[in-house]
Protein backbone atom coordinates (compact mmCIF):
# COMPACT_ATOMS: atom_id res chain seq x y z
CA UNK A 1 0.00 0.00 0.00
CA UNK A 2 0.82 3.53 -0.28
CA UNK A 3 2.36 4.55 2.77
CA UNK A 4 3.90 8.20 2.90
CA UNK A 5 3.92 10.53 -0.26
CA UNK A 6 6.40 13.88 -0.34
CA UNK A 7 6.20 16.25 -3.09
CA UNK A 8 8.46 19.07 -3.04
CA UNK A 9 8.53 22.32 -5.98
CA UNK A 10 6.04 20.91 -7.90
CA UNK A 11 3.72 23.41 -9.75
CA UNK A 12 1.53 24.94 -7.06
CA UNK A 13 2.77 22.87 -3.76
CA UNK A 14 5.90 23.98 -2.47
CA UNK A 15 6.26 20.94 -0.15
CA UNK A 16 4.09 18.35 1.67
CA UNK A 17 4.37 15.47 3.15
CA UNK A 18 0.87 13.08 3.21
CA UNK A 19 0.75 9.74 5.68
CA UNK A 20 -2.08 7.71 4.19
CA UNK A 21 -3.49 4.68 6.03
CA UNK A 22 -4.68 1.15 4.72
CA UNK A 23 -8.81 1.21 3.51
CA UNK A 24 -10.59 3.86 2.10
CA UNK A 25 -9.07 7.53 2.16
CA UNK A 26 -11.02 10.22 0.58
CA UNK A 27 -9.19 13.73 -0.83
CA UNK A 28 -11.86 16.78 -1.83
CA UNK A 29 -11.20 19.93 -2.37
CA UNK A 30 -12.27 22.70 -4.54
CA UNK A 31 -11.81 23.19 -8.15
CA UNK A 32 -8.26 24.02 -9.14
CA UNK A 33 -6.84 23.69 -5.78
CA UNK A 34 -4.45 21.08 -6.45
CA UNK A 35 -5.83 17.66 -6.20
CA UNK A 36 -4.96 16.67 -10.00
CA UNK A 37 -1.61 18.04 -9.33
CA UNK A 38 -1.29 14.96 -6.60
CA UNK A 39 -2.36 12.83 -9.40
CA UNK A 40 0.39 13.92 -11.59
CA UNK A 41 3.09 14.04 -9.19
CA UNK A 42 2.30 10.47 -8.80
CA UNK A 43 1.84 10.03 -12.36
CA UNK A 44 6.31 10.93 -12.04
CA UNK A 45 6.21 7.84 -10.25
CA UNK A 46 4.65 5.67 -12.47
CA UNK A 47 7.34 6.86 -15.17
CA UNK A 48 5.52 9.31 -16.68
CA UNK A 49 7.10 12.85 -18.56
CA UNK A 50 9.31 14.81 -16.74
CA UNK A 51 8.17 18.72 -17.15
CA UNK A 52 10.26 21.60 -16.26
CA UNK A 53 7.08 24.13 -16.26
CA UNK A 54 6.29 21.96 -13.18
CA UNK A 55 9.40 23.05 -11.46
CA UNK A 56 7.87 25.81 -9.24
CA UNK A 57 11.34 27.24 -8.40
CA UNK A 58 13.99 27.26 -10.91
CA UNK A 59 16.87 27.57 -7.90
CA UNK A 60 16.01 23.61 -6.87
CA UNK A 61 15.00 20.42 -8.24
CA UNK A 62 11.74 18.47 -8.06
CA UNK A 63 11.24 16.04 -5.75
CA UNK A 64 8.89 13.18 -5.92
CA UNK A 65 8.94 10.02 -3.12
CA UNK A 66 6.41 7.53 -2.07
CA UNK A 67 7.22 4.71 0.68
CA UNK A 68 5.01 1.45 0.03
CA UNK A 69 4.68 -1.52 2.22
CA UNK A 70 3.61 -4.95 2.26
CA UNK A 71 4.69 -8.30 2.97
CA UNK A 72 6.96 -6.91 5.57
CA UNK A 73 8.97 -5.30 2.78
CA UNK A 74 9.54 -1.52 2.11
CA UNK A 75 9.87 0.06 -0.91
CA UNK A 76 11.10 3.68 -1.35
CA UNK A 77 10.29 4.96 -5.15
CA UNK A 78 11.98 8.19 -6.05
CA UNK A 79 12.09 10.47 -8.95
CA UNK A 80 13.76 14.12 -9.18
CA UNK A 81 13.73 16.26 -11.85
CA UNK A 82 16.96 19.06 -12.00
CA UNK A 83 16.17 22.92 -13.64
CA UNK A 84 18.07 21.79 -16.04
CA UNK A 85 15.55 19.27 -16.86
CA UNK A 86 17.49 16.19 -16.28
CA UNK A 87 15.43 13.48 -14.71
CA UNK A 88 16.46 11.04 -12.22
CA UNK A 89 14.75 7.53 -10.24
CA UNK A 90 15.70 5.77 -7.82
CA UNK A 91 13.87 2.66 -5.97
CA UNK A 92 15.56 2.41 -2.68
CA UNK A 93 18.48 4.61 -2.93
CA UNK A 94 19.64 2.85 -6.29
CA UNK A 95 18.99 4.32 -9.87
CA UNK A 96 16.80 2.45 -12.00
CA UNK A 97 15.65 3.90 -15.69
CA UNK A 98 12.55 5.04 -16.34
CA UNK A 99 11.53 1.75 -17.85
CA UNK A 100 12.31 -0.47 -14.64
CA UNK A 101 10.82 1.77 -12.51
CA UNK A 102 7.34 1.92 -14.69
CA UNK A 103 7.69 -2.18 -14.47
CA UNK A 104 8.60 -1.67 -10.90
CA UNK A 105 4.84 0.60 -9.53
CA UNK A 106 2.89 -0.96 -12.44
CA UNK A 107 2.50 -3.69 -9.81
CA UNK A 108 2.18 -1.12 -6.36
CA UNK A 109 -0.88 1.50 -8.06
CA UNK A 110 -3.39 2.06 -10.17
CA UNK A 111 -4.63 5.81 -11.08
CA UNK A 112 -7.82 5.69 -12.49
CA UNK A 113 -8.11 8.87 -14.58
CA UNK A 114 -10.15 10.58 -17.60
CA UNK A 115 -7.18 9.22 -19.71
CA UNK A 116 -7.81 5.61 -17.99
CA UNK A 117 -11.55 6.17 -19.19
CA UNK A 118 -9.98 6.49 -22.97
CA UNK A 119 -7.98 3.56 -22.46
CA UNK A 120 -11.10 1.34 -21.10
CA UNK A 121 -12.96 2.43 -24.23
CA UNK A 122 -9.90 0.95 -26.31
CA UNK A 123 -10.00 -1.92 -28.07
CA UNK A 124 -6.42 -2.56 -26.63
CA UNK A 125 -7.66 -1.11 -23.25
CA UNK A 126 -10.31 -3.44 -23.58
CA UNK A 127 -8.45 -6.90 -24.71
CA UNK A 128 -6.38 -6.40 -21.86
CA UNK A 129 -9.28 -6.29 -19.10
CA UNK A 130 -10.57 -9.36 -20.70
CA UNK A 131 -7.21 -11.59 -20.37
CA UNK A 132 -6.60 -10.17 -16.88
CA UNK A 133 -10.47 -11.87 -15.90
CA UNK A 134 -10.31 -14.79 -18.11
CA UNK A 135 -6.99 -15.82 -17.09
CA UNK A 136 -4.94 -16.37 -20.37
CA UNK A 137 -1.82 -15.56 -18.87
CA UNK A 138 -0.18 -18.51 -19.38
CA UNK A 139 -1.45 -19.20 -22.58
CA UNK A 140 -1.24 -15.97 -24.22
CA UNK A 141 3.00 -16.05 -23.27
CA UNK A 142 2.98 -19.42 -24.85
CA UNK A 143 1.29 -17.69 -27.64
CA UNK A 144 3.38 -15.11 -28.03
CA UNK A 145 6.75 -16.66 -27.74
CA UNK A 146 5.10 -19.18 -30.58
CA UNK A 147 4.13 -16.12 -32.75
CA UNK A 148 7.60 -14.25 -32.26
CA UNK A 149 9.36 -17.62 -33.68
CA UNK A 150 6.78 -18.19 -36.47
CA UNK A 151 7.36 -13.95 -37.07
CA UNK A 152 11.31 -14.61 -37.37
CA UNK A 153 11.34 -17.77 -39.36
CA UNK A 154 9.25 -15.83 -42.14
CA UNK A 155 11.61 -13.06 -42.31
CA UNK A 156 14.49 -15.56 -42.56
CA UNK A 157 12.27 -17.30 -45.25
CA UNK A 158 11.91 -13.73 -46.91
CA UNK A 159 15.17 -12.87 -46.34
CA UNK A 160 16.76 -15.81 -47.78
CA UNK A 161 13.93 -15.85 -50.83
CA UNK A 162 15.40 -12.43 -51.70
CA UNK A 163 19.11 -13.79 -51.86
CA UNK A 164 17.51 -16.44 -53.68
CA UNK A 165 15.98 -14.04 -56.71
CA UNK A 166 19.13 -12.01 -56.23
CA UNK A 167 21.64 -15.15 -57.09
CA UNK A 168 19.24 -16.25 -59.77
CA UNK A 169 19.40 -13.05 -61.14
CA UNK A 170 22.89 -12.75 -61.29
CA UNK A 171 22.94 -16.69 -62.34
CA UNK A 172 21.29 -15.89 -65.29
CA UNK A 173 23.47 -13.02 -66.44
CA UNK A 174 26.80 -15.00 -65.93
CA UNK A 175 24.93 -17.92 -68.09
CA UNK A 176 24.38 -15.13 -70.98
CA UNK A 177 27.49 -13.53 -70.69
CA UNK A 178 29.09 -16.97 -70.85
CA UNK A 179 26.81 -18.17 -73.44
CA UNK A 180 28.21 -15.00 -75.80
CA UNK A 181 31.64 -15.65 -75.09
CA UNK A 182 31.52 -19.35 -75.88
CA UNK A 183 30.09 -18.45 -78.90
CA UNK A 184 33.04 -15.73 -79.63
CA UNK A 185 35.50 -18.79 -78.04
CA UNK A 186 38.17 -16.28 -77.50
CA UNK A 187 41.92 -17.58 -77.23
CA UNK A 188 44.90 -16.35 -75.66
CA UNK A 189 46.90 -14.31 -77.49
CA UNK A 190 44.51 -14.22 -80.36
CA UNK A 191 43.66 -10.63 -80.90
CA UNK A 192 47.45 -9.81 -81.91
CA UNK A 193 47.58 -12.76 -83.73
CA UNK A 194 44.46 -12.28 -85.93
CA UNK A 195 45.59 -7.93 -86.00
CA UNK A 196 49.03 -9.34 -87.15
CA UNK A 197 48.02 -11.39 -89.91
CA UNK A 198 45.32 -8.83 -90.66
CA UNK A 199 47.51 -6.06 -91.32
CA UNK A 200 50.34 -8.07 -93.43
CA UNK A 201 46.81 -9.15 -95.74
CA UNK A 202 45.98 -6.20 -96.22
CA UNK A 203 49.16 -5.18 -97.58
CA UNK A 204 50.24 -8.33 -98.88
CA UNK A 205 51.18 -6.99 -102.54
CA UNK A 206 53.51 -4.07 -100.65
CA UNK A 207 55.28 -6.33 -98.66
CA UNK A 208 56.11 -8.89 -101.37
CA UNK A 209 57.47 -6.21 -103.48
CA UNK A 210 59.83 -5.00 -100.73
CA UNK A 211 61.17 -8.46 -99.59
CA UNK A 212 61.60 -9.52 -103.35
CA UNK A 213 63.75 -6.10 -103.45
CA UNK A 214 65.34 -6.81 -100.36
CA UNK A 215 66.05 -10.55 -101.76
CA UNK A 216 67.13 -9.16 -105.47
CA UNK A 217 69.58 -6.69 -103.59
CA UNK A 218 71.15 -9.49 -101.39
CA UNK A 219 71.23 -12.13 -104.02
CA UNK A 220 69.63 -11.21 -107.14
CA UNK A 221 72.34 -10.24 -109.39
CA UNK A 222 75.95 -9.85 -110.31
CA UNK A 223 76.00 -6.38 -108.08
CA UNK A 224 74.27 -7.97 -105.37
CA UNK A 225 75.70 -8.24 -101.56
CA UNK A 226 76.43 -11.75 -101.67
CA UNK A 227 78.30 -11.42 -105.23
CA UNK A 228 80.40 -9.01 -103.97
CA UNK A 229 81.31 -10.41 -100.81
CA UNK A 230 82.31 -13.45 -102.59
CA UNK A 231 84.51 -11.54 -105.02
CA UNK A 232 85.60 -9.86 -101.84
CA UNK A 233 87.08 -12.99 -100.51
CA UNK A 234 88.44 -14.09 -104.11
CA UNK A 235 90.65 -11.23 -103.49
CA UNK A 236 91.91 -11.96 -100.33
CA UNK A 237 92.40 -15.54 -100.97
CA UNK A 238 95.66 -14.50 -103.72
CA UNK A 239 97.25 -12.87 -100.51
CA UNK A 240 99.31 -14.45 -97.86
CA UNK A 241 96.89 -14.55 -94.77
CA UNK A 242 100.24 -14.53 -92.91
CA UNK A 243 100.95 -10.71 -94.25
CA UNK A 244 98.06 -9.49 -92.96
CA UNK A 245 96.60 -11.35 -90.22
CA UNK A 246 99.83 -12.13 -88.45
CA UNK A 247 99.21 -13.34 -84.62
CA UNK A 248 95.27 -13.76 -84.98
CA UNK A 249 93.70 -16.94 -84.48
CA UNK A 250 92.10 -19.07 -87.51
CA UNK A 251 88.71 -18.33 -87.21
CA UNK A 252 89.71 -14.65 -86.26
CA UNK A 253 91.22 -14.09 -89.82
CA UNK A 254 89.12 -11.58 -92.35
CA UNK A 255 89.39 -14.28 -95.45
CA UNK A 256 87.30 -16.30 -92.59
CA UNK A 257 85.02 -13.64 -91.33
CA UNK A 258 83.54 -12.79 -94.72
CA UNK A 259 83.31 -16.95 -95.00
CA UNK A 260 80.91 -16.15 -92.33
CA UNK A 261 79.46 -13.03 -93.54
CA UNK A 262 78.32 -14.89 -96.45
CA UNK A 263 77.01 -17.64 -94.83
CA UNK A 264 74.81 -15.46 -92.63
CA UNK A 265 73.85 -13.17 -95.57
CA UNK A 266 72.81 -16.01 -97.43
CA UNK A 267 70.83 -17.33 -94.77
CA UNK A 268 69.10 -13.98 -94.47
CA UNK A 269 68.38 -13.61 -98.53
CA UNK A 270 67.03 -17.50 -98.16
CA UNK A 271 64.56 -16.60 -95.29
CA UNK A 272 63.59 -12.98 -97.66
CA UNK A 273 63.02 -15.49 -100.56
CA UNK A 274 60.63 -17.93 -98.41
CA UNK A 275 58.87 -14.81 -97.13
CA UNK A 276 58.18 -13.67 -100.22
CA UNK A 277 56.92 -16.69 -101.75
CA UNK A 278 54.52 -17.61 -98.85
CA UNK A 279 52.93 -13.87 -98.92
CA UNK A 280 49.80 -13.97 -101.23
CA UNK A 281 46.61 -11.63 -102.01
CA UNK A 282 44.03 -13.82 -100.51
CA UNK A 283 40.64 -11.67 -100.50
CA UNK A 284 38.69 -14.36 -99.05
CA UNK A 285 41.44 -14.47 -95.64
CA UNK A 286 41.59 -11.30 -95.69
CA UNK A 287 37.72 -11.01 -94.85
CA UNK A 288 37.49 -13.88 -92.71
CA UNK A 289 40.39 -12.64 -90.48
CA UNK A 290 38.93 -8.42 -90.63
CA UNK A 291 35.59 -10.35 -89.66
CA UNK A 292 37.43 -12.17 -86.56
CA UNK A 293 39.48 -9.21 -85.87
CA UNK A 294 35.91 -6.86 -85.57
CA UNK A 295 34.50 -9.73 -83.62
CA UNK A 296 37.27 -9.74 -81.06
CA UNK A 297 37.17 -6.08 -80.83
CA UNK A 298 33.40 -5.83 -80.47
CA UNK A 299 33.45 -8.43 -77.51
CA UNK A 300 36.81 -6.40 -75.77
CA UNK A 301 34.36 -3.48 -76.10
CA UNK A 302 31.20 -4.99 -75.06
CA UNK A 303 32.55 -6.76 -71.76
CA UNK A 304 34.35 -3.34 -70.58
CA UNK A 305 38.04 -5.15 -70.68
CA UNK A 306 41.60 -3.66 -71.99
CA UNK A 307 42.14 -6.64 -74.35
CA UNK A 308 42.03 -10.27 -75.99
CA UNK A 309 43.66 -11.89 -72.95
CA UNK A 310 41.24 -10.60 -70.61
CA UNK A 311 37.95 -11.75 -72.52
CA UNK A 312 39.59 -14.74 -71.57
CA UNK A 313 40.11 -14.39 -67.86
CA UNK A 314 37.10 -12.94 -67.77
CA UNK A 315 35.01 -16.15 -69.52
CA UNK A 316 37.22 -17.99 -66.65
CA UNK A 317 36.30 -16.35 -63.28
CA UNK A 318 32.63 -16.19 -64.76
CA UNK A 319 32.87 -20.13 -64.73
CA UNK A 320 34.21 -20.28 -61.23
CA UNK A 321 31.67 -17.82 -60.09
CA UNK A 322 28.92 -19.91 -61.72
CA UNK A 323 30.08 -22.87 -60.10
CA UNK A 324 29.84 -21.41 -56.24
CA UNK A 325 26.43 -19.90 -57.19
CA UNK A 326 24.92 -23.03 -57.56
CA UNK A 327 26.65 -24.44 -54.75
CA UNK A 328 25.28 -21.30 -52.58
CA UNK A 329 21.42 -21.55 -53.85
CA UNK A 330 20.13 -21.23 -50.14
CA UNK A 331 17.11 -23.96 -49.75
CA UNK A 332 14.25 -22.69 -48.51
CA UNK A 333 11.65 -25.69 -48.71
CA UNK A 334 12.73 -26.64 -44.32
CA UNK A 335 11.82 -23.42 -43.39
CA UNK A 336 8.46 -23.29 -45.18
CA UNK A 337 7.81 -26.84 -43.66
CA UNK A 338 8.61 -25.17 -40.43
CA UNK A 339 6.60 -22.19 -41.23
CA UNK A 340 3.82 -24.09 -41.99
CA UNK A 341 3.74 -26.15 -38.35
CA UNK A 342 4.02 -22.97 -36.39
CA UNK A 343 1.69 -21.70 -38.45
CA UNK A 344 -1.20 -25.01 -37.48
CA UNK A 345 0.11 -24.63 -33.54
CA UNK A 346 -0.68 -20.73 -33.61
CA UNK A 347 -3.79 -21.21 -34.92
CA UNK A 348 -4.54 -24.07 -32.38
CA UNK A 349 -3.13 -21.97 -30.04
CA UNK A 350 -5.31 -18.86 -31.20
CA UNK A 351 -8.44 -21.11 -31.24
CA UNK A 352 -7.81 -22.20 -27.56
CA UNK A 353 -7.23 -18.23 -26.35
CA UNK A 354 -10.12 -17.03 -28.21
CA UNK A 355 -12.11 -19.78 -26.13
CA UNK A 356 -11.30 -18.58 -23.12
CA UNK A 357 -11.68 -14.85 -23.83
CA UNK A 358 -14.89 -15.86 -25.28
CA UNK A 359 -16.06 -17.55 -21.39
CA UNK A 360 -13.90 -15.22 -19.38
CA UNK A 361 -16.21 -12.24 -21.37
CA UNK A 362 -19.44 -14.07 -20.35
CA UNK A 363 -18.40 -14.43 -17.06
CA UNK A 364 -17.19 -10.98 -17.16
CA UNK A 365 -20.33 -9.60 -18.81
CA UNK A 366 -22.74 -11.14 -15.93
CA UNK A 367 -20.69 -10.10 -12.94
CA UNK A 368 -20.19 -6.57 -13.79
CA UNK A 369 -24.15 -6.16 -14.98
CA UNK A 370 -24.64 -7.80 -11.13
CA UNK A 371 -22.05 -5.42 -9.78
CA UNK A 372 -23.26 -2.42 -11.91
CA UNK A 373 -27.19 -2.38 -12.24
CA UNK A 374 -27.72 -1.96 -8.54
CA UNK A 375 -26.31 1.89 -9.36
CA UNK A 376 -29.17 2.70 -11.36
CA UNK A 377 -28.50 1.16 -14.22
CA UNK A 378 -31.17 -1.02 -14.46
CA UNK A 379 -31.79 -1.81 -17.91
CA UNK A 380 -28.23 -2.09 -18.32
CA UNK A 381 -27.34 -4.89 -20.49
CA UNK A 382 -23.38 -6.04 -21.42
CA UNK A 383 -21.89 -8.25 -23.55
CA UNK A 384 -18.12 -8.78 -24.59
CA UNK A 385 -17.64 -9.00 -28.56
CA UNK A 386 -14.99 -11.29 -29.52
CA UNK A 387 -14.47 -11.58 -33.23
CA UNK A 388 -12.34 -13.15 -35.31
CA UNK A 389 -9.29 -11.57 -37.04
CA UNK A 390 -6.02 -11.90 -38.66
CA UNK A 391 -3.81 -13.50 -35.97
CA UNK A 392 -1.64 -10.80 -34.33
CA UNK A 393 0.44 -10.39 -31.28
CA UNK A 394 -2.18 -10.56 -29.19
CA UNK A 395 -4.24 -13.67 -30.81
CA UNK A 396 -6.75 -13.62 -33.25
CA UNK A 397 -9.18 -11.75 -31.46
CA UNK A 398 -11.01 -8.03 -31.53
CA UNK A 399 -12.56 -7.45 -28.28
CA UNK A 400 -15.00 -4.91 -27.82
CA UNK A 401 -17.31 -4.03 -25.19
CA UNK A 402 -21.29 -3.21 -26.16
CA UNK A 403 -23.92 -2.59 -23.90
CA UNK A 404 -27.22 -0.63 -23.53
CA UNK A 405 -28.66 1.42 -21.09
CA UNK A 406 -32.53 1.53 -22.27
CA UNK A 407 -34.83 -1.66 -22.34
CA UNK A 408 -34.83 -3.62 -25.85
CA UNK A 409 -32.23 -1.68 -27.02
CA UNK A 410 -29.56 -2.19 -29.10
CA UNK A 411 -26.29 -2.91 -28.67
CA UNK A 412 -23.70 -0.56 -29.02
CA UNK A 413 -20.11 0.07 -28.36
CA UNK A 414 -19.56 1.44 -24.88
CA UNK A 415 -17.55 4.26 -25.35
CA UNK A 416 -20.51 5.60 -27.91
CA UNK A 417 -23.34 4.92 -26.36
CA UNK A 418 -22.35 5.63 -22.46
CA UNK A 419 -23.23 8.94 -21.34
CA UNK A 420 -20.86 10.35 -18.36
CA UNK A 421 -22.37 8.96 -15.19
CA UNK A 422 -23.11 5.50 -16.82
CA UNK A 423 -19.63 5.42 -18.00
CA UNK A 424 -18.40 6.27 -14.43
CA UNK A 425 -20.60 3.81 -13.16
CA UNK A 426 -19.54 0.62 -15.82
CA UNK A 427 -16.05 2.14 -15.31
CA UNK A 428 -16.59 1.35 -11.29
CA UNK A 429 -17.42 -2.02 -11.47
CA UNK A 430 -14.65 -3.06 -13.87
CA UNK A 431 -12.21 -1.09 -11.42
CA UNK A 432 -13.54 -3.29 -9.07
CA UNK A 433 -13.76 -6.57 -10.25
CA UNK A 434 -10.35 -5.96 -11.98
CA UNK A 435 -8.87 -4.88 -8.39
CA UNK A 436 -9.63 -8.23 -6.95
CA UNK A 437 -8.88 -10.51 -9.86
CA UNK A 438 -5.21 -8.90 -10.04
CA UNK A 439 -4.69 -8.12 -6.18
CA UNK A 440 -3.64 -4.57 -6.84
CA UNK A 441 -2.24 -3.08 -3.32
CA UNK A 442 -3.42 0.48 -4.35
CA UNK A 443 -6.03 2.43 -6.26
CA UNK A 444 -6.80 5.93 -7.07
CA UNK A 445 -9.84 7.17 -8.33
CA UNK A 446 -9.85 10.69 -9.77
CA UNK A 447 -13.43 11.41 -9.80
CA UNK A 448 -14.69 8.28 -10.77
CA UNK A 449 -18.58 9.46 -9.62
CA UNK A 450 -18.53 12.14 -12.46
CA UNK A 451 -22.17 12.69 -13.39
CA UNK A 452 -24.32 11.00 -10.88
CA UNK A 453 -25.60 12.17 -7.44
CA UNK A 454 -27.96 11.07 -4.57
CA UNK A 455 -28.37 7.64 -3.72
CA UNK A 456 -26.04 6.52 -6.93
CA UNK A 457 -23.34 8.42 -5.64
CA UNK A 458 -23.96 6.74 -1.60
CA UNK A 459 -23.90 2.84 -3.83
CA UNK A 460 -21.05 4.01 -5.86
CA UNK A 461 -18.98 5.18 -2.33
CA UNK A 462 -20.62 2.02 -0.65
CA UNK A 463 -18.67 0.15 -3.44
CA UNK A 464 -15.13 1.59 -3.38
CA UNK A 465 -15.94 1.20 0.55
CA UNK A 466 -16.16 -2.36 0.06
CA UNK A 467 -13.25 -2.66 -2.03
CA UNK A 468 -11.52 -1.01 0.31
CA UNK A 469 -11.91 -4.02 2.52
CA UNK A 470 -9.30 -5.83 0.42
CA UNK A 471 -7.26 -3.46 -1.09
CA UNK A 472 -6.18 0.17 -0.27
CA UNK A 473 -8.83 2.80 -2.03
CA UNK A 474 -8.00 6.66 -2.53
CA UNK A 475 -10.77 8.56 -3.81
CA UNK A 476 -10.44 12.16 -5.29
CA UNK A 477 -14.64 13.11 -5.65
CA UNK A 478 -16.96 16.01 -4.91
CA UNK A 479 -19.71 13.80 -3.94
CA UNK A 480 -21.02 14.36 0.16
CA UNK A 481 -22.02 10.75 0.17
CA UNK A 482 -18.73 9.43 -1.41
CA UNK A 483 -16.47 11.32 0.80
CA UNK A 484 -18.66 10.04 4.04
CA UNK A 485 -17.73 6.70 2.90
CA UNK A 486 -13.75 7.14 4.04
CA UNK A 487 -12.05 6.00 6.72
CA UNK A 488 -9.66 8.90 6.37
CA UNK A 489 -10.12 12.37 4.78
CA UNK A 490 -7.73 14.81 3.42
CA UNK A 491 -8.71 18.14 1.79
CA UNK A 492 -6.53 20.07 -0.59
CA UNK A 493 -6.58 23.55 -0.62
CA UNK A 494 -4.60 26.88 -1.53
CA UNK A 495 -3.14 29.18 0.60
CA UNK A 496 -0.79 32.50 -0.44
CA UNK A 497 2.21 33.11 1.21
CA UNK A 498 4.19 36.70 0.91
CA UNK A 499 5.22 36.02 -2.81
CA UNK A 500 2.59 33.56 -4.48
CA UNK A 501 -0.29 30.75 -4.01
CA UNK A 502 0.44 27.24 -3.25
CA UNK A 503 -1.22 24.19 -2.69
CA UNK A 504 -1.80 22.27 0.59
CA UNK A 505 -2.85 19.20 1.68
CA UNK A 506 -4.34 18.41 4.86
CA UNK A 507 -5.51 15.15 7.21
CA UNK A 508 -8.87 16.32 8.68
CA UNK A 509 -9.77 15.64 12.23
CA UNK A 510 -13.39 14.31 13.00
CA UNK A 511 -15.02 18.34 13.24
CA UNK A 512 -12.96 19.07 10.11
CA UNK A 513 -14.40 16.54 8.21
CA UNK A 514 -18.22 17.01 9.26
CA UNK A 515 -17.53 20.75 8.10
CA UNK A 516 -15.72 19.74 4.97
CA UNK A 517 -18.67 17.56 3.74
CA UNK A 518 -21.45 20.29 5.21
CA UNK A 519 -19.54 22.78 2.88
CA UNK A 520 -20.62 19.94 -0.14
CA UNK A 521 -24.14 19.44 0.64
CA UNK A 522 -25.12 23.18 1.59
CA UNK A 523 -22.39 25.58 -0.32
CA UNK A 524 -19.74 28.15 1.00
CA UNK A 525 -22.46 28.79 3.61
CA UNK A 526 -22.33 26.70 6.51
CA UNK A 527 -26.03 25.79 8.04
CA UNK A 528 -27.34 23.80 10.69
CA UNK A 529 -28.95 21.69 8.39
CA UNK A 530 -26.04 20.97 6.44
CA UNK A 531 -24.14 20.27 9.89
CA UNK A 532 -27.11 17.74 10.76
CA UNK A 533 -27.12 16.10 7.42
CA UNK A 534 -22.79 15.68 7.20
CA UNK A 535 -23.26 14.03 10.88
CA UNK A 536 -25.76 11.67 9.76
CA UNK A 537 -23.68 10.46 6.53
CA UNK A 538 -20.82 10.25 8.77
CA UNK A 539 -23.12 8.12 11.26
CA UNK A 540 -22.46 10.86 14.13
Amino acid sequence: MLQTLIIRNYALIDEVEIDFASGFSIITGETGAGKSIMLGALGLLLGGRADTKAIADKSRKTIIEATFTGDDEELIIRREISPSGRSRAFVNDSPVTLQELAEKTVKLLDIHSQHANLSLNSREGQLQIIDAMSDTAEILEKYRKLFREYVAVRQQLKKIKEQNDKIRERRDLIEYQLQELNKINPKRGELEEVERRFEMLSDADDIRYHLSESFSRLNGHDESALQQIKDAQEELSLINPDILDEGLEEDERLIMRLKDLYVELKDIAETIENLADSIESNPVELSRTGARMRQLLDAVKHFHVEDGDALVDLKEQLTRELAQLDGNDFETQELEQQGKRLARELKELGEILSEKRKEGGEKFAARLMERTIPLGLPNLRFKVKVTPAKLTIDGGDIIEFVCSFNKNGDFLPMATTASGGELSRLTLGIKSLMAEKMEMPTIIFDEIDTGVSGEIADKMGRMMESMADNMQVITITHLPQVAARGKDHFKVYKRDTEDRTISDIKHLTREERIKEIAGMLSGETLTESGIRAAEALLGV
